[in-house]
């Protein structure tokens, strides 16, 4: 049978960067082949050649057994191809009937949008391939999970019939990662042809047909779900065995550095989404919050970093009331943050990489000299960070804007933890970042714990949280429901009070557990 894709030879080179060498893959109808890789494999500039964003240097694309050139995205929808890309291509002021048309708008009486015709189209799309979303929404009013399937509605209103997911999962709760699997396995049931770019090998053997790993640019390896397992993936991968478990020695906890009482914050339409939260964060220890996302984690962490005014009670960081602080002033004090949104909180984007991994302390010296950048200085500052954290980049003058997502989150982790610091505001530090990544951050986290630091962990993973925390806070609604001791409960229990629901003692058979009840 003739695969309905097919690239024979793909290569691609960048100043400095052999972005993809002489890569063969090829898909079939109604089948989902995962494309696995580190930050910086080569998997995303792989499938914007195959969607018309970049042209090859050498290498033919063949769509159903047709030599085809695509030089734009037109080409390739023409083609029956279409992109998920991981941050979304979607107008927030225009409601998803506008935004699923824009580019193919229906018309009426000469120049007139035809909304309705459009809208129906999309219900009946909804309805084939079970994506509930209302035409008439506001783009700018949905959950990203509903978002997402407005980005499917769009490629599937233009008939595509090979889908492409670039991390479609980096911006989703697991329980919407969930329900999009259930999309693509339905998708691929009807025929359509998925190609899904991933780092996350939990995903690759829950929801694949055939796995494909390229490292540095090059296919290392096919296997399927049935072959293998996450560490085969890991080491396939990395290249190296990955320890896929954190390490870390009992905590020691010392003085109280950051001390939350009765916090209250609104949202931008002024409804309460934190309620009355107390909470202590000792040197040397990890607090993880825990919690479905929505539940006033976001608010929170702005709070605590100010970003975000609250509405009622005390945040106090090394003895000093900072409620009201600025994010400078908290930096001045020796606080680091990890944003949830690296590029709208973590990032000036136009700026090159060397630049933004001193957007802490350029002001200070040996960076600056008065009102004098030293550039020389930051350029070798940069160097190093960018060799400590393996960041892929062509150069430290690359614009950030123009790393991967994951490579864009390493330039955070590297800039706030290379920096003496006694307070690490981690809101999803791993966000978007591959298994051997994965493993250095979380032993860079548990290193500054065991330094003395106090680290506040917000994470939607949570295995991420049960394995680094030492304390589990658990938010529910925004309030805590109750905050435990993370070797003394399980993952159920944890789980169970993310629901909002209190487990009985002893519930898993363990010693009595140590509970922190706060309603």
């Amino acid at each position: 049978m003739t695969p309905i894709l097919e690239l024979r030879g793909i290569t691609k080179q960048f100043p400095g960067v052999l972005a993809n060498d002489h890569i063969d893959l090829a898909l079939n109808k109604g089948e989902i082949l995962a494309l696995l890789g580190e930050n910086g494999a080569g998997k995303s500039t792989l499938m914007n050649i195959l969607y018309g964003l970049y042209q090859p240097d050498e290498g033919e694309i063949f769509i159903n057994g047709e030599n085809l050139v695509i030089n734009s995205p037109t080409d390739a929808i023409e083609a029956g191809i279409g992109m998920v890309h991981q941050h979304f291509m979607l107008i927030p002021v225009f409601t998803v009937a506008e935004n699923v048309m824009l580019g193919q708008e229906s018309v009426k009486y000469g120049d007139f949008l035809d909304r309705a015709d459009a809208a129906r189209k999309i219900l009946e799309i909804a309805d084939t391939f079970n994506l509930p979303v209302n035409p008439n929404d506001m783009v700018r009013d949905l959950p990203v999970g509903v978002q997402q399937k407005v980005e499917i509605i769009k490629l599937l209103y233009r008939q595509a019939e090979i889908l492409i997911f670039d991390e479609p999962t980096a911006v989703l709760t697991p329980q919407e990662a969930d329900e999009l699997f259930n999309i693509m396995r339905g998708l691929a049931l009807q025929g359509k042809s998925i190609i899904f770019i991933t780092h996350k090998l939990r995903e690759v053997l829950d929801v694949s047909d055939r796995i494909m790993v390229i490292r540095r640019g090059a296919v290392v390896g096919e296997t399927t779900p049935d072959e293998a397992d996450k560490n085969s993936l890991a080491a396939m991968m990395v290249g190296r065995d990955v320890n896929l478990v954190v390490q870390k020695n009992p905590s020691k906890p010392g003085e109280v550095i950051l001390q939350v009482n009765g916090l209250t914050v609104a949202d931008k339409f002024q409804n309460i989404v934190v309620d009355n939260v107390s909470l202590d964060v000792h040197a040397g220890e990890i607090v993880g919050i825990a919690g479905v996302q929505g539940n006033g984690q976001t608010e929170l962490v702005e709070a605590i970093t100010g970003l975000r005014k609250s509405a009622g009670g005390k945040i106090t960081l090394l003895g000093q009331e900072i409620t009201k602080a600025t994010p400078r002033q908290i930096t001045e004090l020796g606080s680091a943050h990890v944003p949830e949104d690296r590029q709208a909180d973590g990032l000036v984007l136009p700026f090159p990489t060397a630049e933004n991994l001193v957007l802490c302390s350029y002001y200070k010296e040996p960076f600056s000299k008065g009102v004098v950048l030293q550039y020389q200085t930051i350029l070798k500052h940069a160097e190093q960070l960018i060799s400590d954290f393996d960041i892929r980049t062509p150069s430290a003058l690359t614009p950030v804007s123009n790393l991967s997502g994951g490579n864009q989150q390493k330039c955070i982790i590297a800039r706030e933890l290379s920096r003496p610091i006694q307070f690490l505001m981690a809101s999803q530090p791993t966000r978007g970042l591959d298994v051997g990544s994965i493993e250095y951050i979380h032993k860079r986290i548990v290193q500054k714990r065991d330094e003395g630091c106090a680290v506040l962990l917000v994470s939607p993973e949570l295995d991420e949280i049960m394995e680094l925390s030492d304390r589990i806070a658990v938010m529910y609604r925004g309030k805590i429901l109750a905050i435990v001791e993370s070797s003394l409960v399980s993952k159920e229990e944890v789980g169970l009070m993310m629901a909002g629901e209190m487990p009985e003692q002893g519930f898993t058979g363990k010693k009595k557990h140590v509970v922190e009840r706060t309603l």
